[in-house]
């Protein structure tokens, strides 16, 4: 495997594991920090779906979950419908929820992207998705997510 085309994240949240993973797996609270519309059916080989990611009307990532270990790990299928470069099941999500500091420490990691641009714009994602992931599951708003018009500046 590539390590130039890993991206990997850590994060610590104000939360327990156990709300960190329902913001990462109830469609309701997905959608305080991603996404116009989520589903998910969170046990292996259940879809992982978010649409109109960054505000952008069509932007579809789904997947399959392939590792539900409640309140601890989560691993799913990943890519964007309609995408030829990182189509959906192209790559893999890979999340660890550790107990520490009062709070969660979540670790990504995100595989099976296939060049150095996918993976900038991939890290710039995740860097952005998962610090409003840490304000919402701790009980904050993010406010709108205006990802999309920021790069487009």
């Amino acid at each position: 495997m590539d390590e130039s085309l890993i991206v990997r994240r850590e994060t610590q949240i104000a939360a327990p594991p156990a709300t960190v993973f329902a913001f990462l797996t109830d469609p309701q609270k997905i959608l305080s920090w991603m996404g116009a519309e989520a589903e998910t059916q969170v046990h292996p080989g259940g879809l992982y779906l978010v649409k109109d990611v960054g505000g952008r009307p069509g932007r579809t990532a789904r997947g399959q979950f392939r590792e539900v270990v409640p309140v601890h790990r989560l691993a799913y299928s990943f890519g964007w419908d309609g995408d030829d470069a990182v189509p959906p099941g192209s790559g893999l999500v890979e999340i660890d929820l550790i107990d520490r500091d009062g709070g969660t420490l979540v670790r990504m990691t995100h595989t099976g992207l296939p060049n150095a641009e996918q993976c900038a714009n991939h890290a710039k994602g995740w860097a952005h998705y998962l610090g409003r992931l840490g304000v919402a599951a701790a009980g904050g708003d993010p406010g709108v997510d205006d990802f999309a018009r920021r790069l487009a500046v």
